[in-house]
């Protein structure tokens, strides 16, 4: 979302010592029930015919339930996140975004029938709509004011969630995808220091992911709602950092690991799921640290789903920010370069270091990247940030990058970044008139060529962590309780077998290479505490404690108790499987195969892993007095007999 001051401007006055803004009010806890479809206006669904439902991920790409490529063009209809600026009176539209009230509802509803803004968007080419809400608004009880939908009477006298609810039945009935986002905590403009700063600023994360469950239940059984963006832009508030991977109650990594496994266990399943990176840390003053991390820290610490086809990364580029500049001008604004500043080349390599880098195939960090907020406004005059605007959407043509535009909706003579705008007489203006001079750089973008059709499935490599507990990502093994009481327990995704480890740090990784689902049918597994399935003259690791797999069985978990190995966790083949396997030592030294398959699971630490042709039948560790107890070897043996 294109604002920044007020986060400068308070992070900047922190450093003086000023105090923090109040928060809006808190939101009242009854919800009322979902309108009914059937009252809503009836669209064309010639559009919906194009795709089938639900979405998953196959590498670098998203695709239907076909298989086929499905890219997010997508735009933001925001609004229902709020828009009051934090300051004056919240009646006053003056004291809102652009001097636009959006009543906690999407914008444009007070101008035009919701059949004329969706045949609108339609015709901008889009396919999908990023849906920003905030947390206020699924609790809020009052009824939006007959003037907030002045164009749609039909909505008269509904709160703003069921408001919501009529929006996102309109667009999947004419053939859109729909991306839930959370944009806020309270109904506050992002993004600055309001209250909004992190997941859980001005809530408990578990008020948080209790509000995520109910969100994804409640569109559950429309198949068009085919994701959910946890956050936006998570960032510093006054005193504290977010990070990624602490282990703390500022861990934005463990939190969306927390709400994705929620959310694909307890409401939808089919749901993708969308994890923005960092968006600011430190203050914004020359000579203190200050970074724009976006999704840096994915190469050594990514996340793994309990569905290893659902996970979806996503960053914001704007063109007056930059790799470490917030965006501020005058107070605050340091010395580091805007993306704008950039030459072409340079802004590429910035676009692939903190973001793109995530699609590279064979890692354990791939995924798709959407691009889920860029723009720029149509009054725009400056020939550094028209240049930008030209370069990004080329470079998003060029890799054939998923995208959605900020903002899709505004009121003419307001908010003149919007896509459409719309007068008080519901006339339309914006990027489709011949006028806008962002016409020609998005008709670029909306008919470069684009990959399409049927996506051929890649292998998928997927990281272990038990850095702060269980890591137990197998709905199959989960429903074999606590296999190693007191222990941190890691475990594969279903459909996925370990086939490396690291000496320290107790991490691990996860492949379905070359075999496939490898694990027979049911639940059974075997927990491997001793040397009893070490056969007789069998020893792959001489003075060793060995936790070998029975035979025909294989490595899909690891449990440790500080830095000693604990257990193995075994499931038994649907093929017959080799049976004499080489050790693999790692206490020493790196010992991976050439291609490093799966890229550096583990960094910093010595790490172990398998050929692609093989699978991990054993671990073996060393209680030495003087030794670590991590794993130093693994039995690789060939998947075929």
């Amino acid at each position: 979302m294109p604002t920044i001051s007020r986060i400068v401007k308070y992070l900047t006055s922190a450093v003086a010592g000023f105090a923090l803004l109040t928060t809006a009010p808190t939101a009242v806890a009854a919800v009322p029930e979902p309108v009914a479809a059937k009252t809503l206006p009836q669209a064309t669904t010639s559009a919906a015919d194009t795709w089938q439902p639900p979405l998953s991920t196959q590498g670098r790409y998203i695709v239907d339930a076909r298989g086929n490529r499905f890219r997010l063009k997508s735009a933001n209809w925001d609004g229902a996140q709020g828009s009051w600026t934090g300051s004056g009176s919240i009646t006053d539209p003056a004291n809102h975004h652009a001097g636009q009230d959006s009543y906690g509802i999407p914008l444009g509803l007070d101008r035009a029938p919701l059949p004329a803004l969706l045949a609108d968007f339609h015709e901008l080419g889009i396919n999908s709509i990023r849906l920003p809400f905030s947390n206020e608004m699924i609790h809020a009880t009052a009824p939006v004011p007959d003037v907030a939908v002045a164009a749609n009477p039909q909505l008269r006298g509904r709160t703003p969630l069921q408001i919501y609810d009529a929006v996102v039945a309109a667009l999947t009935q004419d053939g859109f995808a729909v991306i839930l986002n959370n944009h806020t905590n309270t109904s506050r403009w992002c993004c600055g220091i309001d209250g909004n700063e992190r997941w859980n600023s001005s809530q408990s994360t578990q008020q948080w992911t209790d509000d995520w469950v109910f969100m994804a239940r409640r569109y559950a059984t429309d198949s068009r709602v085919v994701g959910a963006d946890l956050y936006n832009e998570v960032r510093r508030d006054v005193l504290d950092d977010p990070n990624w991977g602490m282990g703390d109650g500022h861990d934005w990594y463990a939190a969306a690991q927390q709400a994705a496994d929620r959310i694909l266990t307890e409401a939808n399943p089919n749901l993708l799921i969308v994890i923005e990176g960092i968006n600011w840390t430190g203050v914004p003053v020359d000579g203190l640290p200050h970074d724009r991390p976006t999704l840096t820290p994915v190469r050594t610490l990514s996340h793994t789903l309990v569905d290893a086809h659902k996970l979806v990364y996503s960053a914001h580029f704007y063109g007056y920010t930059g790799p470490r500049h917030s965006g501020a001008t005058g107070i605050g604004e340091t010395h580091d370069a805007r993306y704008q500043d950039l030459t072409r080349d340079q802004l590429y390599q910035v676009l692939a270091d903190q973001a793109f880098f995530v699609t590279t195939e064979g890692q354990h960090y791939t995924a798709p990247v959407w691009i889920s907020e860029f723009g720029i406004g149509a009054n725009e005059t400056g020939t550094a940030a028209r240049t930008w605007f030209g370069n990004i959407t080329d470079y998003f043509a060029d890799h054939d990058a998923d995208f959605a535009y900020w903002p899709l909706v505004g009121w003419e003579g307001h908010d003149d970044w919007a896509l459409l705008r719309y007068d008080t007489a519901g006339r339309r203006y914006g990027i489709l008139d011949q006028g806008d001079w962002r016409g020609t750089a998005w008709s670029h973008l909306m008919t470069s060529p684009t990959r399409t059709g049927s996506i051929t499935p890649v292998p998928v490599w997927r990281m272990l962590t038990t850095d702060h507990g269980d890591y137990v990502q197998s709905l199959r093994v989960r429903t074999g309780g606590d296999w190693d009481s007191g222990a941190y327990k890691a475990a594969c995704p279903d459909g996925l077998r370990l086939i490396g480890l690291s000496h320290t740090s107790g991490r691990g990784l996860c492949t379905d290479t070359t075999a496939g689902d490898l694990r027979g049918a049911g639940n059974t597994q075997t927990v491997v505490t001793d040397e009893r399935h070490v056969p007789a003259g069998g020893d792959w690791a001489s003075g060793y404690t060995k936790l070998q797999c029975p035979a025909g069985q294989f490595l899909i978990g690891y449990s440790r108790r500080g830095d000693r190995l604990s257990a193995a966790l075994c499931a038994p083949s649907r093929t017959p499987l080799g049976a004499t396997g080489r050790t693999v030592w790692f206490d020493r030294s790196d010992n991976r195969p050439a291609d490093m398959a799966g890229d550096d699971f583990a960094y910093g630490a010595y790490k172990g892993q398998c050929s692609a042709d093989e699978y991990a039948a054993g671990i073996a560790f060393t209680t030495r007095v003087g030794s670590s107890a991590g794993p130093a070897a693994l039995l690789c043996t060939p998947l075929k007999p």
